[in-house]
């Protein structure tokens, strides 16, 4: 059986993927620092962190059990790689996690510049409407300008079609 630590929160649909490994045994500890996180880390085979948890060479100091660290999301800037692989310890991304919710956010944030929501609800929430100051511009048959075609841009490119 193996043991994970999760040092920050995890949607439910992590969770439940770890709850349902058969042998994995997780337990869940946020907001540890220094010496707790140092003696936290002793006691697991793994680790899943995001970036609320700074993973430094002084937490793994001395640690002899831990295997890997996972960073759920992009960069693994908040571990300390040099650090880990001295100690054997393997530290993992998973970049393409949030992809589609990023592009979908770059959506949402086009939909609601184009529209003037922001200023709108702000009128509204001071008691004045003033309906035809906040109408907006349709995207339909706009040009949209992508700079870089990373995994998220391409994700952006291919929901445009949609528009």
């Amino acid at each position: 059986m193996y043991r994970v630590i999760v040092l920050d929160k995890l949607a439910q649909e992590g969770l439940d993927r770890l709850q349902s490994a058969s042998q994995i045994e997780y337990e869940v500890r946020t907001g540890l620092k220094g010496n707790d996180l140092r003696q936290a880390l002793t006691e697991f085979d793994g680790a899943i962190c995001r970036s609320g948890v700074k993973i430094t060479a002084e937490a793994l100091e001395g640690n002899r059990r831990l295997r890997a660290i996972v960073r759920a999301g992009v960069g693994t800037d908040n571990i300390d790689r040099v650090a880990a692989t001295r100690h054997g310890v393997v530290v993992m991304n998973t970049p393409t996690g949030n992809t589609l919710s990023t592009a979908e956010h770059t959506f949402a944030l086009m939909l609601a510049l184009s529209r003037n929501v922001a200023p709108a609800h702000q009128s509204l929430r001071d008691g004045v409407w003033e309906r035809n100051a906040y109408m907006g511009t349709q995207l339909a048959d706009k040009t949209l300008g992508i700079v870089g075609l990373g995994r998220i841009g391409r994700e952006v490119a291919k929901a445009c079609f949609g528009l």
